[in-house]
């Protein structure tokens, strides 16, 4: 991350899932970085998307120590013990929206809420992992029918976050981010073992684009590949 300022901070919010692990492991071997901060449900200060009051705490916490150059969100659900993707309508139901939105939209719209404050005004970068399937205008498959709302809806929530950040904070860039296929959890029953790029191989990709970026990029949909996507 060339384009930060020496010894930068960065924040990992879902440290614990294999993507967050990979970043925070790469931050951290970085020289350039000072510190890496991980949040998950686990250690404290716990943040889980589920609560408000944690997310809101938790930013109090940080709020004490140095503004962050870099904070990437990368929790997010697909499927659980208890549902796998709708294929159908007749699938939907509110129980399975309410997780889905709530794991990776309402609980991103807060972190925006509560961390985009924490943000370094020399220069920053916030970054949410959304996917290419939360494109409407690349939407030729159909089905996931949550999943893809809830990326969709990420995506203005950013959009619009950054329209207002800009106007305060011209110097952060608030951005979209596809990582393409990874091998992980979330992947696994989709064929991600043997389709999908390691946690490390993705994060890097990632971080490389996100090096690229300018405030003129605020609010844009990118993929890992540095390519912008279709809304």
């Amino acid at each position: 991350m060339s384009s930060l300022p020496d010894q930068f901070h960065a924040l990992v919010i879902g440290a614990s899932g294999t993507i967050g692990a990979a970043f925070v492991e790469l931050l951290s071997a970085s020289p350039r970085c000072a510190s890496v901060t991980g949040l998950q449900r686990q250690l404290p200060p716990h943040l889980d998307f589920a609560h408000e009051h944690s997310v809101a705490h938790a930013a109090n916490e940080l709020a004490a120590g140095p503004r962050f150059h870099l904070i990437i969100n990368a929790a997010g659900l697909l499927h659980s013990e208890d549902f796998m993707p709708e294929k159908r309508l007749a699938d939907l139901h509110y129980a399975q929206m309410h997780a889905t939105f709530q794991a990776n939209t309402f609980g991103p719209a807060l972190a925006l809420r509560y961390f985009v404050p924490l943000l370094d005004s020399e220069r920053a970068i916030m970054a949410m992992l959304s996917a290419k399937v939360g494109s409407i205008g690349d939407n030729r498959l159909g089905g996931w029918y949550s999943y893809r709302a809830s990326k969709a809806a990420l995506n203005m929530l950013i959009k619009t976050a950054a329209i207002e950040v800009a106007r305060n904070q011209p110097r952060s860039v608030l951005v979209a981010l596809h990582p393409g296929t990874v091998n992980s959890r979330l992947s696994r029953p989709f064929r991600g073992d043997s389709i999908g790029r390691p946690a490390s191989v993705a994060a890097a990709d990632m971080l490389r684009v996100l090096d690229t970026l300018t405030p003129a990029d605020s609010g844009a949909f990118r993929s890992y590949d540095g390519a912008e996507l279709p809304w």
